[in-house]
Parts: C-alpha cells; structure tokens; sequence
C-alpha cells in the first residue's frame, strides 16, 4: 500500500498499486519526439516500432523513498507527471523514469524494468487542474560532482494532454481505473544524458503558485561478475 498526501490538505489516500505503466514516446509534436529519439539513437537505443508505447513495469517498482539503489553507474533520471488511479478519482504528482541507459541500448522494455520510479508523495486532484492543464511546467535538477544543475525544463504541452494520452491507451475519459499508476513521458534533457548523485523534480502550477517537489538520492551498487 502506497500513501498519497493532497498536497492543499493533507489528507491521506492509501493506493494498493498493482499496475505501473510508463508512457514512452509521448509528445505531442512529432519533431519533438523525433528529438526524443535521435538523443537515444546516440547511446544505441533503437526507434521505437509506434508512438506512443505503453510499458508496464512491475507494480513493486514504484517507490516514494528519497533514497533510492541502483546496479552500475550507467543509469539517469527523467521528470514525468504521474497519473494515480484511486477510487476517490485520479491524482497528479511528479515522478521520475529513473532508467538503465546500458540496457535501454538492447531493450527498452526491459531498461524501465531494472530501476525503481521514484514519485511525489505530495499529489494534487487531477479535476482540479484538468481545465488549465497546458499551463503546468516541469523541470529537473540532478545533483552532479556536488552541484545540482538544471537538468530538464519545460512546458506540459510538450507531451500528450491526459485526455488525448488516455484516449490512446484505451480509455474514454481522462481517469485511470483504481490502483494504476501511469507515468506520462519526459521532456529533452538540457546537454547530455549523464548520472547523478541525486535527483529532484518539480511541477509547477503557475496559475495558483503551487508545486509539487520530490528529490532521491542515488546510491550505486558494484557490479560484480
């Protein structure tokens, strides 16, 4: 059981998450996603056979730890606005894709599968933003060689709207059934992709002020053979 928190009221929503699926390749503008995809090619990460892709991931991979282990230095983060299918209606936070660049070059799929996706404890009601939704911002800031450096940045209207997203996966309304967790894709990353020792990202509500903030540290595990 995963406890969420309205970030307005504290009030506490307990999940029993048992699906996790990630949204790969979701813009909204085909050159964006083109942009996306060249950055892959890369580090030998093959296009993908459909825009958008739905992956799952196991349901035990999604974490709202700030201290988070991962195998080699080989993996990085993304910022993604999370969708949370409760039986009190569907819940926005922020999260992160954190994902093994090494095995992303064989398998995507398999890459979402290794790491742990870190989220926001602190989430807002999705009906509560819905009406201005492409007013919302992202950014990420990863913590390099002990300074933390904007790491991506932008509008949501770089991604599918949550109505349009939804639609494609199979829905008819902008809500996901209860206990499914969805994260909804990611933006450029600002320079290269590269490690870091920590990870924070931030959703922006310029209409009201608010944000949601979550940060995890990272901790790398040796590989041994």
């Amino acid at each position: 059981m995963t406890i969420f928190r309205i970030a307005d009221t504290q009030e506490a929503i307990d999940v029993d998450v048992r699906q996790l699926v990630i949204a790969g390749w979701a813009g909204r503008v085909q050159s964006a996603i083109d942009e996306h995809i060249e950055e892959l090619k890369e580090i030998g990460v093959k296009p993908p056979s459909a825009t958008p892709l739905f992956y799952r991931v196991a349901a035990n991979q999604l974490t709202t730890a700030t201290n988070v282990q991962v195998l080699g230095e080989a993996s990085s983060g993304e910022v993604e606005v999370v969708l949370i299918g409760t039986d009190q209606g569907t819940l926005v936070g922020i999260g992160s894709d954190h994902t093994d660049r090494e095995a992303e070059a064989w398998s995507v799929a398999h890459s979402k599968q290794v790491c742990v996706k870190p989220v926001s404890p602190q989430v807002w009601r999705l009906d509560g933003v819905i009406d201005y939704w492409d007013e919302l911002q992202m950014a990420s800031y990863a913590m390099i060689d002990g300074k933390e450096v904007l790491y991506q940045e932008g509008p949501v209207t770089g991604l599918l709207h949550p109505v349009e997203l939804l639609r494609r996966y199979g829905l008819d309304k902008p809500e996901l059934p209860p206990g499914q967790v969805m994260l909804c894709g990611t933006l450029p990353v600002i320079g290269e992709l590269r490690p870091a020792q920590a990870f924070r990202m931030v959703l922006k509500d310029p209409v009201t002020g608010r944000e949601l903030q979550h940060r995890y540290e990272i901790q790398t595990l040796p590989v041994v053979a």
